[in-house]
């Protein structure tokens, strides 16, 4: 499991990254955070401490810029928050801002250390306003990309036979991608069970949110003490996942220009070493013209079922952005005449400024639609 404690030296920060989700809701957390001390990042051994530390402080982030919702942003982060923040991202190789690998990635430990992976007994390490729907939304994610594991597994099988012109074992490797990403597909949909519309929308989504085509901060966010212009990042997105672009390259689905654009910007929120495995991938020759010269059915066949399972979650995908997205839009602004059972800050109203567009800045419904279409355009015709 990930590693959950930071050395004793860095304690502020993790008392008030524990108590974020009360600290938001009393509007207390922008004062906690201008009584932290001043930490040196120089107590952080190795790769993990600087992971647990990036999540940390992208989460008081977070919270900080968002704790009084899209009206009232701030347009400074405070240098004992900035400073640290920005150490922490340069030597990760990480954007100061909260990425997918923060917020899913490096933000899950086992209940019990003895039992598997499943649900029930994972929890997060840091959280934010939305109580169990939050966790629900991480966790799911999580085990998305728990069930793609194989698939990248099977990827790199996949490149191995191509060039040893392996036929068999390429085969085997293709069946083995499209059942993870059939398994990637049964995981989501258990999305509908853990999160609940309302609280996504009106609640959590605006934490993800970040300072880059976000009309709620058009300027961006001064990091004081790093420089004195604002800088502007994309909040957090599933778009940030190493595992979509890596199974696009293999097998060279060919997104719009527009969509390749945001997807190529999204890899500079992935740790160096995901970035990195998604341009060997790509560097390799072509699956696709190897399928197709092979003139083998049963390769066409199972390179088909990849690219038609792949296909099919992003299919999966849009429903659930319809349901958490669209239809809560409209329940939102229907129920404002009547609040009274909606949690947290937001309670007022919801976000206007993200209505179409994911949490990435993408708008959303044109962006995700196309690379659904573009991925079905990858089959190869018998």
């Amino acid at each position: 499991s990930t590693k959950t404690e930071l050395p004793a030296h860095y304690g502020p920060w993790m008392e008030v990254a524990h108590d974020l989700p009360q600290l938001i809701a009393s509007h207390r957390l922008r004062s906690r955070v201008h009584q932290m001390p001043q930490l040196s990042t120089r107590h952080l051994r190795g790769h993990e401490e600087l992971h647990l530390a990036h999540l940390v402080l992208s989460f008081i982030t977070m919270g900080y810029v968002w704790q009084e919702g899209e009206e009232g942003t701030v347009k400074v982060l405070p240098r004992n928050l900035a400073i640290p923040f920005w150490e922490v991202s340069q030597a990760l190789g990480l954007p100061p801002i909260l990425c997918h690998a923060d917020f899913v990635l490096a933000n899950w430990r086992r209940k019990d250390p003895n039992r598997p992976l499943e649900i029930e007994n994972l929890d997060t390490i840091i959280s934010l306003p939305g109580g169990d729907s939050l966790r629900g939304f991480i966790l799911v994610t999580l085990l998305v990309e728990k069930a793609a594991v194989p698939g990248i597994k099977a990827s790199i099988q996949a490149v191995r036979a191509m060039l040893q012109l392996d036929e068999e074992t390429l085969h085997q490797a293709l069946q083995e991608l499209a059942e993870a990403i059939r398994d990637m597909s049964a995981a989501l949909k258990r999305m509908h069970d853990y999160v609940d519309p309302a609280v996504f929308y009106t609640v959590i989504r605006i934490f993800l949110s970040g300072w880059k085509d976000n009309p709620a901060m058009p300027d961006g966010l001064i990091y004081d003490g790093v420089s004195d212009e604002p800088m502007a990042y994309s909040g957090g997105s599933a778009a940030q996942s190493t595992v979509l672009h890596a199974f696009d390259e293999l097998l060279g689905i060919r997104h719009s220009e527009e969509s390749t654009a945001f997807l190529h910007r999204m890899r500079g929120y992935m740790p160096p070493p995901h970035r990195a495995f998604v341009e060997e991938i790509h560097r390799a020759p072509s699956l696709r013209q190897h399928v197709l010269s092979s003139g083998d059915a049963r390769l066409c066949a199972a390179f088909n079922q990849c690219v038609s399972a792949l296909a099919d979650f992003r299919s999966r995908h849009i429903a659930i952005v319809t349901k958490y997205i669209t239809v809560a839009a409209a329940k939102a602004k229907a129920g404002r005449a009547e609040p009274g059972d909606r949690a947290g800050p937001s309670a007022g109203k919801p976000p206007s400024a993200l209505e179409a567009k994911g949490t990435g800045g993408s708008h959303i419904f044109i962006f995700l639609k196309g690379v659904r279409d573009t991925t079905r355009e990858g089959m190869i015709s018998a």
